[in-house]
């Protein structure tokens, strides 16, 4: 009896909180960036969260989808976004903040990421001495995001 109960709260709080039980096994990932400004994304200024900073492109969602661009993997980051990375662009990593809901792990080209009212978007590139650095992300990558493939 104990098993179901635990089963059924189990099932209740990742409904509750959007996630999958894939979500849960992602573990969160952690980058170094080139650029050090003093606001970063997940800070806090004046009771509010920021949501974003220099380097990133804010897009009004309204509630739909984006898409994984490439086969790759999606995994939460420590700023409360998640972070896409895929064999395809090794050397590039695509940080998603702002959505309401992510689905973590193993994505295949032109499946759901998560979804939201905003997206807050930055392409990241690994530089010589292995920091991450923001570049300008391109108008292709960001409509593959925007548009399933």
């Amino acid at each position: 009896m104990r098993g179901r109960i635990a089963h059924f709260l189990t099932l209740v709080l990742l409904f509750a909180v959007g996630c999958d039980e894939q979500s849960m096994s992602e573990q969160e990932r952690e980058l170094q960036l080139y650029q050090n400004w003093e606001l970063q994304p997940g800070d806090v200024v004046a009771g509010y969260p920021v949501a974003s900073g220099l380097g990133d492109i804010s897009i009004a969602l309204n509630g739909n989808a984006v898409y994984a661009p490439f086969n790759g993997r999606v995994q939460p980051n420590k700023t409360g976004c998640a972070i896409f990375s895929s064999e395809e662009v090794p050397s590039y990593l695509f940080r998603l903040c702002g959505l309401k809901s992510y689905r973590f792990g193993v994505r295949r080209a032109g499946e759901v990421i998560g979804k939201g009212n905003e997206l807050h978007f930055a392409v990241l590139n690994q530089q010589a001495d292995g920091q991450w650095a923001m570049v300008e992300p391109s108008k292709k990558i960001l409509e593959q995001i925007l548009q399933p493939q």
